[in-house]
């Protein structure tokens, strides 16, 4: 039945043409908003599976970087429901193209509003796809030292040796070199003793070697350095290099320092410390001079 037909019958059995219009229109737009609601339940349910898939791959395998997958999951899930969106839009008989034309002209200015904004997030994503850095590193950053707890697309956030909350902007991060502590799995201590000028280095040298390469924190190889490099104001300086275990860095310096000090103390090898000399004329006694040591 064509709508003419459709009309004239309607119209004998009492109805208007503005009725029919009417209810012809609210059953257009009742389906357009029933298929409007369906593509954006759709676009939500297919952002957040495809969000939860893409996420749970470096959950599955570690060597995996988790941050770097949550925010290809993030941008995976806007995708989808700006594609969406459009579709809802299209059912409405909007034109997309214009509306794109629109967001892009929008986008322009808001960008120029937020350029610095925009460089820290430029700035994150550069760190999040080349991970120069990631969650748990101990890094020194623009001047800051701690561990690292959160890379976000605006900003790094460092826990520092005190435990204080440190946020520094992407921008700064990217921009300025980046010292991290925790990539390799072993480092170098180092450390500076100075004996007497009297003392027996060979022996001064084989109290140092043998208390610290007998610390089991100590590796064998890479080969100790252990020489005099320095004949100072007061002392004779040892400089000791010897490598270990990431993690055990800070304590086996510390523990080393007091364990060398008492090993030279009980092997009779001087340990100077800075002297002063003082010149004074008694009065009454021109030309006579006293030392006094300090």
């Amino acid at each position: 039945m064509n709508l003419d037909t459709l009309l004239n019958t309607e119209i004998l059995n009492g109805k208007s043409i503005g009725d029919l219009l009417t209810l012809d229109f609210l059953a257009s737009l009742f389906g357009n908003v029933l298929a409007a609601v369906l593509i954006l339940l759709a676009g939500l349910f297919l952002a957040g599976w495809a969000k939860r898939r893409i996420t749970n791959l470096s959950k599955r395998h570690e060597r995996l970087d988790e941050t770097l997958f949550e925010f290809l999951g993030s941008i995976l899930s806007y995708a989808i429901i700006a594609f969406a969106f459009l579709f809802v839009l299209n059912t409405f008989g909007v034109q997309t193209t214009s509306v794109v034309a629109v967001i892009g002209a929008a986008g322009l200015a808001i960008g120029l509003a937020l350029q610095g904004t925009l460089s820290n997030i430029a700035a994150g994503v550069m760190i999040i796809f080349f991970r120069p850095i990631k969650n748990g590193d101990f890094v020194e950053v623009n001047g800051q030292m701690g561990t690292v707890k959160n890379i976000s697309l605006n900003f790094t956030e460092l826990a520092s040796l005190s435990n204080t909350q440190i946020i520094i902007p992407n921008s700064e991060v990217w921009g300025n070199t980046i010292v991290n502590y925790s990539i390799y799995p072993t480092r170098r201590a180092e450390w500076v003793f100075g004996v007497g000028y009297g003392s027996n280095l060979k022996q001064a040298e084989d109290i140092i070697r043998d208390t610290i390469m007998s610390d089991p924190r100590s590796h064998a190889e890479p080969a100790p350095f252990i020489q005099v490099n320095n004949l100072g104001d007061f002392s004779v300086d040892f400089l000791v290099r010897v490598w270990c275990d990431r993690a055990e860095l800070f304590q086996f310096q510390a523990d080393m320092k007091r364990k060398v000090k008492e090993a030279l103390d009980a092997g009779g090898i001087d340990i100077p410390f800075p002297t002063r000399t003082l010149l004074q004329q008694p009065s009454g006694e021109p030309g006579s001079t006293a030392n006094t040591v300090d």
